[in-house]
C-alpha cells in the first residue's frame, strides 16, 4: 500500500483515514484517480475534493456505519462504493459484536479492492452477471453452541468470509492449528478470489491447458482431494515445489494459493517502496547485496 498526502497541508495520510490529523480536513479515497482525497464540503451531503478535475462526491452509504471511506459521484443513482456494491449479505450490525467484525472485514476487502482495480481486473457485480459476478456474504455462526460453522470459501463467484476470522484470537488458533501463516483476512479474500479469477481468466477465457501444464490436471477430484490433503498430510519436500502445504491439495487450490501470494509480493514491494526501504548491508563492498526498489511493482 503507499501512502498519500493531503492536498490541504500536505501531511503524511493512510489508505483508511477518515480526517487528516493535522489540519482536520475529511478525507475520502477517489478509486478512479487511485488517490486519499481531502475533501471541503459542498453542500447536503456532497463534498468536493482538492485533487484532481474530477466533480463533486459522496460518500458510500456504508460510510454512515464507518466500514467505508470511499466516494462515489455525486449525480449519480448508486449510493455504494464501486467496492461496497459486491456486497450480498452482511451480518446483523445491530450487535455491537457483529458491526466490529464487519468494520475488520471491510478494512481487508477495501485493500483487496484497491490492488483488483489497479490490475483492471473485471469486477462485474451479481445484478450486472447473474452466473459470473462477484459477490461477498459476510456469515455469522448459527447461535447453537454446536451446529454448522459458516466455511469460507468460494462458489461460482460467491465468496463467504465466516465472522469468526475476524476474531483476532480465533484466527491465530486457526493459524496454528492448521499450519498456515498467511491466514488472515486480507489473505482469504486473496485467495478467495483466486477462484473466482480462475473460472473467469483461466475456464471462461480459454487458458486451461497453459493452467494445466504449470499447476496440473484440474478435472481431478476436488472433494477427494482435500480429503486426502486433510487426512495423510503432505510431503516432506512440499517447499521445493509449493507456495504452501495447502497448494498441494489441488491444482485449484495451488492456482488460488499462487494468485493470493502474487497479489501479497506485490502490496509488500509498494509498501516498502512508499516507505524508501532498501537492501544495503554494511559489510557488502561492491554493492552485490544493495537493491532499492524504483519500479512499480
Amino acid at each position: 500500500m503507499k501512502l498519500f498526502r493531503c492536498q490541504a497541508c500536505d501531511n503524511i495520510i493512510y489508505f483508511e483515514n477518515r480526517t487528516c490529523g493535522r489540519c482536520g480536513h475529511r478525507l475520502g479515497y477517489v478509486p478512479e484517480l487511485e488517490i486519499m482525497a481531502a475533501l471541503e464540503p459542498a453542500g447536503g451531503d456532497e463534498w468536493k475534493p482538492l485533487a484532481g478535475k474530477s466533480g463533486p462526491r459522496r460518500f458510500c452509504a456504508n460510510a454512515d456505519h464507518d466500514v467505508c471511506n470511499w466516494l462515489t459521484a455525486a449525480g449519480g443513482q448508486e449510493r455504494l462504493c464501486v467496492a461496497c456494491r459486491h456486497n450480498a449479505t452482511i451480518p446483523d450490525i445491530s450487535r455491537p459484536s457483529h458491526l466490529a467484525a464487519w468494520r475488520d472485514i471491510e478494512l481487508a476487502k477495501h485493500r483487496l479492492f484497491y490492488g483488483l482495480l489497479r490490475w483492471k481486473l473485471p469486477l462485474a457485480t451479481r445484478a450486472e452477471d447473474p452466473s459470473h459476478g462477484l459477490a461477498f456474504e459476510f456469515l455469522a455462526d448459527p447461535p447453537q453452541p454446536f451446529g454448522p460453522k459458516v466455511m469460507t470459501g468460494h462458489d461460482d463467484g460467491v465468496v463467504t468470509i465466516a465472522l469468526a476470522e475476524a476474531d483476532s484470537a480465533e484466527i491465530e488458533k486457526r493459524r496454528a492449528e492448521l499450519a498456515e501463516p498467511y491466514r488472515s483476512l486480507l489473505g482469504h479474500f486473496r485467495h478467495e478470489v483466486g477462484h473466482h479469477y480462475w473460472d473467469l481468466l483461466v475456464r471462461d477465457g480459454g487458458r486451461l491447458e497453459q493452467c494445466r501444464a504449470a499447476f496440473g490436471d484440474d478435472s481431478q477430484d476436488y472433494e477427494a482431494a482435500l480429503q486426502r490433503h486433510y487426512v495423510e498430510g503432505v510431503a516432506a519436500d512440499w517447499a521445493e515445489r509449493f507456495v504452501s502445504a495447502y497448494a498441494t491439495s489441488h491444482p485449484w487450490e495451488d492456482f488460488a494459493e499462487i494468485w493470493a501470494h502474487y497479489l501479497h509480493v506485490v502490496d509488500t514491494l509498494e509498501t516498502a517502496s512508499a516507505f524508501g526501504l532498501r537492501i544495503k548491508p554494511a559489510i557488502d563492498k561492491d554493492g552485490a547485496h544493495s537493491a532499492r526498489l524504483d519500479f512499480d511493482p
